[in-house]
């Protein structure tokens, strides 16, 4: 990585760090004044949902989320348990900050149609906020990484999405149905358990040797359609992000197959939320609370 890719990463990684303290907290990083513009982002994911707040300068405020089992493979299965799940970290959110969220933007993998935006923005509206808009996931995060020149590959818990960058230009945006759910699929069938079952074994720490070792033909997958679907050179650095590669044999493993070097930033779970986030150019907190 160049000087000027390590120092963005570095400075990304502080905000990943200070937000992380604060995710589902009681206090927001700091108190938030009336009227004060806000940014909401809604990352509406296989395995949890997650709300960021940010502030005007993109600087994270507030962070919450919930395990769920509404959306597979990146398309919500059960629009009421994403409703259900929103309305409570909207409810929160508003009680610890003192103030009314009024609009969000939302994100889908790459590739899944318009459909699948429009049930985003459903879910989102009927949560009580304005939908402003609907981004991919790889470009969200890059829009958090700062990236101009580089690839991001969004590890999610459904797909594999990957987003191309030079010179500030988005070159190409592109999706594969691999991602952490199908670690979950690959460890219940090692272990002849169901999915969810599997999915807590996978978040175990104490279990993750073991559990690598089984899921690592799903990493080695991950880097392989990286490196065969993006159709020009790969621009570098590539950034992996997304839950499902907090393993700490995931980047190694993932470098050897795709034959290029990549790099994580630190809670990586958090930075295509953040990015999200900042595409809510306009939210305002509108209504102080009591």
């Amino acid at each position: 990585m160049t000087v000027k890719q390590l120092s963005t990463l570095t400075a990304a990684n502080q905000r990943l760090t200070e937000f992380a303290k604060v995710v589902n907290g009681q206090q927001p990083v700091r108190k938030v004044k009336s009227n004060e513009v806000l940014r909401t982002g809604i990352d509406l994911g296989t395995s949890s949902i997650v709300l960021t707040v940010l502030d005007e300068d993109n600087q994270p405020l507030y962070g919450a989320f919930e395990y769920d089992h509404a959306v597979r493979d990146g398309i919500i299965v059960n629009f009421i348990e994403s409703v259900q799940i929103l309305k409570r970290l909207k409810a929160k959110a508003e009680r610890v900050l003192g103030v009314e969220l009024v609009t969000a933007c939302g994100a889908v993998p790459p590739g899944t149609g318009e459909g699948s935006s429009r049930i985003v923005t459903n879910v989102i509206e009927a949560a009580d906020f304005i939908c402003q808009q609907i981004v991919d996931e790889p470009t969200a995060a890059a829009e958090f990484l700062h990236i101009e020149t580089g690839t991001v590959v969004d590890i999610g818990g459904g797909t594999t999405g990957i987003s191309t960058f030079k010179n500030g230009k988005l070159m190409e945006v592109l999706d594969e149905p691999t991602g952490g759910f199908h670690m979950s699929l690959v460890l219940a069938g090692s272990r002849h358990i169901d999915s969810d079952k599997a999915e807590l074994i996978k978040r175990d720490p104490e279990m993750e040797s073991e559990v690598f070792a089984v899921i690592r033909p799903v990493v080695e997958k991950m880097a392989t359609i990286t490196r065969t679907m993006v159709k020009t050179e790969i621009p570098l650095p590539i950034i992996v992000v997304g839950g499902a590669i907090n393993f700490k044999d995931f980047i190694p493993t993932f470098s050897k197959s795709l034959k290029l070097p990549a790099e994580k930033p630190v809670y990586p779970q958090f930075v295509t939320p953040l990015g999200i986030a900042m595409y809510d150019k306009k939210n305002r907190s509108t209504k102080d609370r009591d």
